[in-house]
């Protein structure tokens, strides 16, 4: 019988783990694979470090999670309705002294504009699809009673506020996406074919509703051109994954295959495949992220929350669980969601 998302408490699995992914993966950043080896010892056996610290990116996951919960507590989710409580979340993360975990280059740029009056559209970094935004996008896939449009609406404006790029744009609906369907009880094995059938989809489909002109301030002749060009690369991306996945190689580094994450369509593809190859094992799959030799800690904490949506609180250990940093909060945001 396939569990329902309440019952499984698909929202609170799937924060929890993405910060523990983003835990395991935050020691091994920066490194290939070799010393990750030589610093933890055989990939399958990797242990939570003690403390169990997270980086910018969960931070700036609850950023958006506390930022929705403000929004939807005053009627129904829109655009103006999001961006107010999101762009003071991400300023008030800019400013933080907690704001020490090595945060991405265009993250700060772009929170640093955003704390003014000037339209966010004028902070956008419409040139940058680094990973920032799409491993922070999963809450709008976990939060209930959005329409399609809503969801993919949300996930595109959150990352808009800082990359503008539309294939960060497209990455993040994509990993919503993912993280819904997931949630909602679909098989992982088909996952990969509905997430091109969604992209191909909503291929020429700009949301302008949630995104104004933004696409304006890029090079592309026209609203169309500019979100198609992001969606042709995921689609890319995802062939990619759908080739690595033919012939699983679980011992091979995931980003010799599908890309090392830095950028937004490749941490999507990587954290997927390390998901996909050990779907009922996700402790496996966590480690098998985080001893990567690209973006480790944005790969494993895609991964975490791919696998806590598929298979609730019960995927991680108690003892890992219980000790991840921001575990309050973590479990108050996902015990909201799973109601």
């Amino acid at each position: 019988m396939t569990l329902t998302t309440a019952t499984k408490s698909a929202a609170t699995g799937s924060l929890l783990g993405l910060a523990l992914g983003d835990a395991l993966g935050f020691p091994t950043e920066f490194n290939d694979v070799p010393a990750i080896l030589a610093k933890c010892g055989p990939w399958r056996e990797m242990a939570l470090p003690k403390p169990a610290i997270v980086t910018d990116d969960t931070q700036m996951t609850l950023a958006l999670g506390r930022a929705l919960r403000t929004a939807m507590t005053r009627g129904l989710l829109g655009p103006l309705r999001l961006a107010r409580p999101l762009r003071e979340e991400f300023v008030d993360w800019y400013h933080s002294p907690e704001n020490n975990r090595a945060p991405g280059r265009t993250c700060m740029r772009a929170c640093m504009l955003l704390d003014g009056d000037r339209d966010w559209r004028e902070a956008s970094q419409v040139d940058s699809k680094g990973c920032g935004a799409n491993m922070r996008v999963a809450p709008i896939g976990l939060v209930p009673g959005l329409s399609e449009e809503q969801r993919a609406g949300a996930a595109q404006l959150q990352s808009a506020l800082t990359h503008g790029h539309p294939t960060a744009l497209a990455a993040s609906d994509l990993t919503a996406r993912a993280v819904y369907l997931l949630a909602q009880g679909a098989e992982p094995m088909g996952l990969v074919g509905l997430l091109r059938s969604y992209a191909l989809d909503n291929r020429g489909r700009y949301h302008e509703r949630w995104l104004g002109d933004l696409w304006a301030r890029a090079h592309d002749p026209s609203p169309t051109a500019f979100i198609t060009r992001g969606w042709d690369e995921c689609l890319g991306a995802l062939d990619r994954l759908a080739e690595a996945l033919r012939r699983p190689s679980p011992e091979t580094d995931p980003c010799l295959t599908t890309g090392a994450g830095w950028i937004a369509e490749e941490a999507l593809a990587t954290a997927l495949q390390c998901f996909l190859l050990f779907p009922e094992e996700p402790l496996t799959a966590l480690r098998r992220a985080a001893c990567t030799s690209g973006d480790s800690d944005s790969i494993a904490c895609l991964a975490g929350a791919f696998a806590g949506a598929h298979l609730g609180t019960a995927a991680w250990p108690r003892e890992w669980a219980d000790r991840i940093e921001y575990h309050g909060e973590l479990v108050t945001l996902g015990a909201l969601w799973d109601k």
